[in-house]
């Protein structure tokens, strides 16, 4: 079966590219995409020593592999990894044995800490609705829609999401209760019953992976179909045994459960799903958009995708790794002493030990002790210069994730603080400009999907909405006390006020 798209009603939308969207291109999203986020969550593999490459892995006594031993050389892992299988798809490398392997997973901590720095703290909604009654149940309805998709959670997935992949998208997805509504009589509602309807609005977080967008041939800021492809398991075991599951996956445990894959295709208009490329469902969307948010993790002129915050240091983690690596392994051949023994026969059957003694009658025998660790200053210094380097391109340092060292001196004041956090500072603000324009976007879709059902109505001003983020900086109270004190004085209006201090207003 192919693709029958003719609920579009879209002449220049062709099933041979859609067909190429699934079939090839995913291919590569996937494999690029999977290749960021295994070295983002460094996930681990046992092995059951059952294949070459399991009985080279238990040679070092640890019987598993981590996702970013990918990026380091055979001499190390004894594996060699290749890129189409990506970083668990690897063969034995004969007559190379496997080395102290150490992974430490920079990635991820400067990931969350970029994250707990953006969204670590609850922010708000502002409606910019010129009645103040109106303007207060705004608020109230997008906190409901986002506490009931995860609240906080949420914001920290979608950063997660945008830190890893360069963008991420949401759909938004109304509840089959307001769906009903569209096509019900109109009746007039409790603010308690709007507030119910609104959190049956599901906010779905897209990952990468699995997004083919369409878009617009003369603007690539335009999405003019979101196509999404993944596989999808059920509760079901698949027909195949689980002993030829076994011999395929080489020997490892793997998942029998069935797999179908799955294609939706999305417009302004309508939506398909597909599974196995067999039509399974399609609809008319009432609301007259398309119910995609992108948003770029660091805005990328020219190109759908934002910037990744761990794209760039891909290089630079392989780099520490193998650098921690070889160290590794000059410590465990160096730590411990050896003794090379001459003209004392049978020395090799002689355990070295405490209060042993050797007889021989030979009078130019000795004992020679050698090993021992010994200062690489330089290799010290390399590693160092490493992690600086990663300092800079992600702009997340040490001090960031509370790592202070002998950088106390430097943290007396706050005009100090910000100085010494100025690029993790720049970056954030480059960040919230384009979450606060994602999140704008998603608060003006949950309004008009409100409208449209006729649950709360408003007009396209009144869907105007204000993000605001608290400081992430530790602050001193009495100081914006004071501050909020003489702004009151100047005329700023309350509410406002309030809001800056992380108040509620009423």
């Amino acid at each position: 079966m192919g693709f029958e798209l003719d609920i579009f009603n879209d002449e220049q939308l062709e099933a041979d590219y859609i067909e190429w969207l699934v079939d090839e291109h995913s291919i590569d999203i996937q494999r690029h995409f999977n290749k960021l986020w295994e070295y983002y969550s460094n996930p681990m593999v046992e092995s059951l020593g059952t294949s070459a490459t399991d009985r080279k892995v238990s040679e070092s006594g640890r019987c598993y592999v981590q996702a970013q031993e990918y990026g380091l050389p055979a001499r190390i892992t004894g594996l060699a990894h290749s890129g189409m299988l990506g970083p668990f798809g690897a063969r034995a490398v004969k007559d190379v044995q496997r080395k102290e392997v150490v992974i430490e997973n920079d990635i991820a901590w400067r990931t969350n800490a970029a994250v707990d720095f953006l969204f670590g703290k609850p922010i708000s909604f502002v409606s910019k609705s010129p009645d103040g009654q109106k303007r207060a149940k705004i608020g109230t309805i997008l906190k409901a829609v986002f506490a009931a998709n995860g609240a906080i959670g949420f914001f920290q997935d979608m950063a997660v999401l945008g830190s890893v992949y360069g963008f991420v998208d949401c759909f938004v997805r109304p509840g089959d209760e307001i769906l009903e509504r569209i096509s019900s009589s109109f009746q007039t509602l409790t603010f308690e019953d709007v507030l119910k309807l609104a959190q049956t609005i599901s906010l779905e977080l897209i990952e990468a992976p699995r997004a083919l967008p369409v878009l617009d041939e003369d603007d690539y800021r335009t999405i003019r179909y979101y196509v999404q492809h993944f596989g999808q398991k059920k509760n079901a075991l698949s027909k195949r045994s689980s002993f030829l599951s076994r011999i395929l996956a080489g020997g490892k445990r793997s998942d029998s459960r069935q797999v179908v894959d799955v294609t939706e295709i999305t417009s302004a208009i309508g939506w398909q799903r597909y599974e196995d490329k067999v039509l399974v469902g399609e609809g008319e969307l009432p609301w007259g958009f398309l119910p995609v948010v992108h948003i770029q993790n660091i805005a990328q002129p020219y190109y759908y995708e934002g910037l990744s915050d761990i794209e760039p240091l891909l290089p630079l983690q392989d780099e520490l790794n193998t650098r921690l690596s070889d160290r590794a392994s000059r410590i465990t051949f160096q730590s411990f002493k050896m003794y090379l023994g001459k003209g004392i026969e049978g020395f090799e059957d002689k355990p070295v030990s405490p209060g042993r003694m050797w007889y021989t009658d030979n009078p130019e025998a000795c004992i020679e002790e050698f090993g021992g660790d010994a200062a690489t200053p330089s290799e010290g210094i390399h590693i160092a210069e490493i992690r600086e380097a990663m300092d800079k391109a992600s702009g997340v340092t040490p001090v960031v994730a509370g790592v202070l060292k002998n950088k106390l001196g430097n943290l007396t004041s706050a005009v100090a603080l910000r100085l010494t956090l100025m690029g993790m500072l720049s970056k954030n603000e480059r960040k919230k400009f384009t979450y606060s324009e994602g999140l704008r976007r998603i608060c003006k879709m949950v309004l008009r999907v409100l409208d449209t059902a006729n649950i709360y109505k408003t007009n396209e001003a009144e869907r105007e909405v204000d993000i605001v983020f608290p400081s992430p900086l530790p602050e001193n109270m009495m100081e914006r006390l004071k501050e909020a004190q003489i702004k009151k004085e100047l005329g700023v209006p309350t509410e406002q006020v309030l809001r800056e201090l992380g108040y509620e207003s009423s």
